[in-house]
């Protein structure tokens, strides 16, 4: 396998994080101020954006745990 093929694919996996990413902030709930900041940080520092994103980016919340309130 050459080399260049092994940069494809890790820019198509970095690619396709990052819409996983996008998408997850787009729908998470908080303040659009801050997706907007988020979803800037993901898409123009890639990987650094990321990693900021999985470590103290928004929360999704699952409608089941919103459902039940008493836990």
């Amino acid at each position: 396998m050459h080399i260049e093929t092994v940069w494809i694919v890790l820019a198509a996996v970095l690619l396709l994080i990052e819409l996983w990413a996008i998408n997850r902030v787009r729908k998470s709930e908080g303040k659009s101020n801050n997706k907007g900041v988020w979803i800037v940080l993901i898409v123009f520092v890639p990987l650094f954006g990321l990693i900021a994103w999985a470590i103290a980016g928004p929360k999704h919340i699952s409608p089941s745990t919103a459902a039940r309130p008493g836990r």
